[in-house]
C-alpha cells in the first residue's frame, strides 16, 4: 500500500494541475465575460442636413423679407384717409406746389419747367404709360407729368449716380404695380427724385424708408391731391408706345416754350368736372375714352334704284 507521504504528493501535484489549468483557462479568455456593449446606432445624416438646410433657408427669408415687412407696416402709417387727407406732410424733405390742371401742349412743344425734374404744369395731351412701367432710356417729360395729373409716382434717378443695385432696388418698387412709372433722367441733381402731382422728394439712397412712405401717401390720393381722379393710366393706342417712347429732350427751352402759367393755353374741358373744378368724368367715363378718336362710321349704302 501506498505510504501516507506518497498520498500527500499526489494530492499536491493534483493541485497544482488544477491551478495550472484553472490560470490557463483566465489566459485563454476563460475569465467570466463582461456585460454586452450596446449596438451602435445609426445616425440619420440625410434628415440631419435636411433640416439644416431648411433652418438655413428660414433664417436667409427673415434676414431678407422682414426687412421689407417692417418698411411696409411703416409705409402703411402713410395712407391717406378723410382725417389725413395728405399724409406727405409728414414726411421729412417733401416739397410741394399748387399747379393748374388740364393745361395741354402739343407733341412738338416745349415747357419751360421750373422744376428739375418736372412735378406738375402745362404738359403734353398723352399721358405716359404708367401701368408699372420701367422705361430703360429716358423719356419726354411733357407726357410724365401728364401722368402724375392721373395720380401715379413717377421714380426718376440720375443713371450716373445710381448704381445698378440701387436702380435694380428702385425697379422693384415699380415694376408691374399700377400707377407708377420709372426712368432714368439724364443730368439731376440728385441721385434719385420722387414726383406726384404737385409733391416731390428728393433722396440719395434706394434704401431710404422715405421712398415707400412717399408712395404710400400720394399714389392714387383721392382726396384732391392730383387732379383727375378715375383717369387711365393704360397706353393710348397709336398716341404713345411704351416700347418707342418720345425722346428726352435735356437740352434748355427755346424762347417758344410754354410758360408755367400756361399762358395762351385754354383747360381742357375734357378734363375738368362739373363746373370747371378738376376732378373725376361724368358718367364713369374715363379720360382714354375722351381721347381715343373714336372709329369712323361707314357711309350708309345707298339705297337701290327704282
Amino acid at each position: 500500500m501506498p505510504s501516507g507521504s506518497e498520498n500527500r504528493g499526489a494530492k499536491n501535484s493534483g493541485a497544482k494541475s488544477a491551478k495550472a489549468i484553472k490560470a490557463a483557462n483566465k489566459s485563454a479568455g476563460g475569465a467570466k465575460p463582461k456585460a454586452g456593449l450596446p449596438k451602435q446606432r445609426n445616425i440619420p445624416w440625410l434628415t440631419i442636413g435636411a433640416v439644416i438646410a431648411v433652418l438655413a433657408l428660414i433664417g436667409v427669408l427673415a434676414v431678407n423679407l422682414f426687412p421689407k415687412y417692417q418698411d411696409k407696416a411703416e409705409a402703411d402709417k402713410f395712407a391717406p384717409s378723410s382725417e389725413n387727407k395728405d399724409p406727405s406732410i409728414e414726411i421729412d424733405g417733401v416739397v410741394r406746389n399748387e399747379y393748374p390742371p388740364a393745361l395741354h401742349v402739343s407733341a412738338t412743344q416745349r415747357v419751360a419747367y421750373d422744376q428739375t425734374p418736372p412735378y406738375g404744369g402745362p404738359h403734353d395731351a398723352t399721358w405716359a404709360t404708367c401701368t408699372g412701367i420701367v422705361y430703360p432710356n429716358a423719356i419726354r417729360t411733357e407726357n410724365a407729368v401728364h401722368s402724375l395729373e392721373h395720380g401715379a409716382v413717377w421714380i426718376a434717378y440720375n443713371p450716373d449716380k445710381v448704381s445698378d443695385d440701387q436702380r435694380d432696388a428702385l425697379a422693384d418698387r415699380v415694376d408691374g404695380k399700377s400707377y407708377m412709372l420709372m426712368s432714368p433722367y439724364p443730368g439731376l441733381d440728385s441721385p434719385i427724385s420722387l414726383q406726384s402731382w404737385g409733391h416731390q422728394l428728393k433722396l440719395d439712397d434706394a434704401s431710404d424708408p422715405r421712398i415707400s412712405q412717399f408712395i404710400a401717401a400720394l399714389r392714387l390720393n383721392n382726396f384732391g391731391v392730383y387732379p383727375e381722379v378715375g383717369a387711365s393710366c393704360s397706353t393710348i393706342p397709336g398716341a404713345f408706345d411704351p416700347d418707342n417712347p418720345p425722346a428726352f429732350d435735356g437740352s434748355a427751352p427755346g424762347p417758344d416754350a410754354v410758360p408755367m402759367n400756361g399762358e395762351g393755353l385754354a383747360q381742357d374741358q375734357g378734363e375738368l368736372g362739373t363746373g370747371g373744378a378738376p376732378g373725376g368724368l361724368p358718367g364713369g367715363l374715363q379720360l382714354s375714352d375722351l381721347q381715343v378718336p373714336p372709329a369712323v362710321p361707314e357711309a350708309p349704302a345707298p339705297a337701290p334704284a327704282g
